[in-house]
């Protein structure tokens, strides 16, 4: 199960807890990209990405560590790792304890936007309840055309 953590110094606890359990230590160069990566909640962001917000400030990181400790924030319960259908892999920090959020995915521009609707929720619970199923976590990922993409094919089948 994954543990959910209220702020960003609960986060930090975690992880220093992890890593100590992992006979790890814990580094600047992870200090600085745990504040990076949970400075900007609601990104998905790619290991590249992160890499190339990082090296402007700190050129001395190298992309192997972003990608180290990306997967230590998986491994340990602070981030998810997201694939929407780009070949990209994506990580997400994980809300707050309580939240959840799914996504909606342009397939023009590759937009990601979360929303959230709790009559998804609630009648998510209502089929698990009626099949008699305990949902531990879902995700519900929408994929179609944001509404600067549909103009914009809208725009080109009408030049045809």
């Amino acid at each position: 199960m994954i543990p959910k953590v209220r702020a960003k110094s609960e986060r930090k606890k975690v992880l220093e807890l992890y890593l100590a359990k992992k006979h790890l230590k814990s580094t600047k160069q992870r200090d600085i990209i745990f504040d990076e990566f949970f400075n900007h909640p609601g990104q998905h962001i790619t290991e590249e990405e992160l890499y190339e917000k990082v090296k402007k400030q700190y050129p001395k990181i190298g992309y192997a560590t972003i990608y180290r400790t990306l997967k230590l924030f998986k491994e340990c319960g602070l981030a998810f790792e997201r694939n929407f259908g780009d070949g990209k892999t994506r990580y997400e920090p994980v809300k707050f304890e309580g939240e959840h959020h799914d996504h909606m995915i342009c397939v023009g521009c590759g937009r990601i936007i979360e929303f959230e609707n709790q009559r998804i929720e609630y009648y998510s619970r209502e089929v698990a309840r009626l099949n008699g199923f305990e949902v531990l976590n879902h995700k519900l990922e929408l994929y179609g055309y944001c509404g600067s993409c549909r103009e914009k094919r809208k725009e080109g089948s009408n030049n045809l």
